[in-house]
């Protein structure tokens, strides 16, 4: 049997959301497990954030795949990578929203929000990944 490198560690937790009720549902299961991680007390800008880019990916699920939502939240002690998985192969774009218009700016959220963010097809429609990493201790957090 190889034998398992023990620094690599990681916790991660899914949840299914229906186009019903997904984003509330994704917002508050996100915000409770950053709770668990102890990032409410030391980094609850970071945790703004990320729900707010939670809460635009699970839309953007919803709307634009008109799909159910797979969120993802995995946790490796270096960044919390939010994966939002939908059922449609279409990749997101950037794209530039006129100043009246009501949507067409969540990519733009997710890119200024995230450290870094990736999309890619799958067998059965696509991810959406965003990474977050959260200030080192002693580290003032970024507003």
């Amino acid at each position: 049997m190889p034998q398992q490198d023990p620094s690599v560690r990681a916790v991660g937790w899914a949840r299914s959301l229906p186009i019903s009720r997904g984003v509330k549902t994704a917002r508050d299961w996100t915000r409770d497990h950053l709770a668990a991680l102890g990032w409410q007390r030391t980094s609850p800008d970071l945790v703004d954030a990320v729900v707010l880019a939670v809460s635009e990916m699970v839309t953007n699920a919803h709307v634009h795949a008109h799909s159910n939502a797979q969120l993802i939240l995995t946790w490796d002690e270096k960044c919390l990578h939010v994966t939002v998985h939908d059922a449609s192969t279409q990749l997101p774009e950037q794209r530039k929203a006129s100043e009246g218009a009501l949507g067409g700016r969540g990519m733009l959220l997710i890119d200024a929000l995230a450290d870094e963010w990736e999309a890619r097809r799958c067998p059965r429609g696509k991810d959406v990944t965003a990474c977050f990493q959260p200030p080192e201790p002693g580290e003032p957090a970024e507003a």
